[in-house]
């Protein structure tokens, strides 16, 4: 059974671009309320602050907070402001959308550097692990219940290596088995946990990829739709997905790519 998204809260961790500010405008205008969490210079707070206006333009309440969200100081700041936001109400919807990591090779090439275990461990704890923190943060406050749906972004990354991805590849796969143990622990609640795998996607972190040029022609010509995924096609996978009450799709990962990864 489906039911209406109309008044309530979602949030979005990495919310002023790309994958995040999609889902964010898809679910402001199926009547959610949005908080989102994102990290940006001036010039991106410049817009995240049009993104945020244009939300309210729906009738949704908005509210960003620039911030770290890879940071235990974020966490135990703005968790309980959206306690008080929400007035306690369980979120239906927590997007992990964060793509901040290094992409530098582990062996150095052409004199150039090589990665660090700091590097490493950033690239990981940003893109995998905040999602359990959060998760913990969240369920702490008694933010997560019955009918809400954790979504993580994944990638092709999790099966496929390039020269330059290794330390995002391996944040995919703990991402992917954070989920998997998320779905485990909370499936008694009736929470939902997944990841979702979308198609190569135009996004500023996308275009921060060495040679990424040549994964959108590639992607571009064998993708079955005959385009590229869209970050609205993965807001409306989680819309849809946001819909129902049911927790017993969970711990999945979930393609949103329109069958790029059948043919690439």
């Amino acid at each position: 059974m489906t039911t209406s998204l109309e008044g309530s809260w979602c949030l979005v961790l990495g919310a002023s671009s790309g994958i995040g500010l999609a889902n964010a405008r898809a679910l402001a205008h199926e009547g959610a309320h949005v908080l989102g969490v994102h990290f940006d210079t001036a010039e991106g707070q410049e817009k995240a602050e049009a993104a945020v206006e244009e939300l309210r333009s729906t009738g949704a309440r908005a509210h960003f907070f620039n911030a770290n969200a890879a940071s235990p100081a974020t966490r135990s700041e703005l968790v309980p402001r959206f306690a008080e936001l929400t007035g306690g109400a369980p979120l239906r919807v927590v997007l992990h959308s964060l793509a901040f990591g290094t992409l530098l090779p582990y062996l150095p090439a052409d004199g150039g550097p090589a990665l660090t275990a700091r590097q490493m461990d950033m690239t990981l704890n940003v893109m995998a692990h905040s999602l359990v923190y959060w998760t913990q943060s969240l369920h702490a406050a008694g933010l997560l219940g019955a009918g809400s749906k954790i979504f993580a972004m994944t990638s092709a990354g999790d099966q496929r290596v390039t020269a330059h991805y290794g330390a995002v590849s391996a944040a995919k796969c703990a991402l992917e088995s954070h989920v998997r143990q998320l779905a485990l622990e909370l499936a008694p609640q009736g929470v939902s946990v997944n990841s979702l795998r979308a198609g190569v996607t135009v996004t500023p972190s996308l275009e921060r990829i060495p040679g990424h040029e040549r994964l959108v022609e590639l992607a571009a010509r064998s993708n079955p739709h005959g385009r590229l995924t869209r970050p609205e096609d993965v807001a409306e996978a989680v819309v849809a997905l946001a819909r129902t009450d049911s927790s017993w799709i969970t711990g999945n990962v979930i393609g949103v790519d329109g069958g790029e990864a059948l043919t690439t």
